[in-house]
């Protein structure tokens, strides 16, 4: 084998090793896009599995916050990052992406864009696709939360607050998670009672959710906004049904799940709409 043809199969070797970056898609050709590293790519999402932004009961003033900053954000003004952060099954994920929905109707040019939290050590990459683009971009991350051995929030942590670059303009960052201070408590207690500095051991922790300009809480539903939210999907749907049989189903099923939230509400008009023949 000459010089020349071990040269080529070592650079065609390094070219299978780390492949050149691809680059960012036509953001024209859909609303929404999943950020997928090795090889680093943006997919496209051409419909986006969200409910009406009206049909979200009982959250209307984590609704309304959002809604607001995220209309200023879609006009090029100053806009907050957003921690939606509470109990399970309240719809902090769908008030993310209804919000999305709701805005974009206006301005096409926003664009949301999911990202697994285990791909978080990959932030800056996508980042720097996004950068200096003309259209306006939300980072979603879902669930988001960290165990006492995860560094992924230090990535996280720059993106938010620090490094040289900085967050680009045209990016805001949306999470929910179901902590408000994405760490489990025993471990913040647990850096209090071992570290030689407790105070400032729990500061490097909990000072990744200070970053987030917006804390918007949710908390779990009492039984008559349970109640309201499967009254206004049956509404929306027009799934016709007496009220007494209604209450006394809705309620017998969320005896059986043991808990009420949003979530159940939609579990249970599933059921409903599928027994009555609606499609949804």
């Amino acid at each position: 084998m000459s010089g020349e043809e071990a040269l080529l199969r070592i650079a065609g070797a390094l070219e299978r090793m780390a492949p050149a970056p691809i680059p960012a898609p036509d953001f024209r050709t859909a609303p929404a896009f999943l950020w997928q590293p090795d090889p680093d790519r943006l997919m496209p999402v051409d419909k986006v599995n969200r409910v009406e932004i009206d049909l979200l009961l009982g959250i209307d003033r984590s609704r309304d916050t959002l809604l607001r900053n995220t209309g200023q954000f879609a006009r090029g003004m100053p806009a907050n990052n957003a921690l939606l952060w509470g109990a399970r099954g309240m719809g902090k994920s769908s008030l993310v992406k209804a919000v999305h929905g709701a805005v974009a109707q206006d301005h096409a040019s926003l664009k949301i864009v999911e990202i697994q939290r285990e791909d978080l050590p990959s932030i800056g990459r996508c980042l720097d696709l996004l950068r200096g683009r003309e259209e306006r971009f939300i980072l979603f991350c879902d669930d988001l939360s960290f165990s006492h051995d995860d560094q992924h929030y230090k990535a996280l942590k720059a993106v938010l607050d620090g490094g040289i670059e900085g967050r680009p303009d045209n990016v805001v960052l949306y999470a929910t998670s179901n902590r408000r201070h994405l760490m489990p408590r025993d471990m913040i207690e647990n850096e209090r009672s071992t570290a030689i500095n407790p105070a400032e051991a729990v500061e490097e922790k909990v000072s990744l959710s200070d970053r987030f300009g917006l804390w918007l809480g949710f908390h779990p539903c009492d039984q008559d906004e349970y109640l309201a939210m499967i009254e206004g999907y049956c509404a929306a749907y027009d799934v016709t049904i007496d009220p007494e049989t209604l209450r006394a189903e809705a309620i017998e099923w969320q005896a059986t799940r043991g808990a009420r939230s949003g979530r159940v509400a939609w579990q249970f008009f599933t059921d409903l709409a599928g027994r009555q023949g609606v499609r949804l």
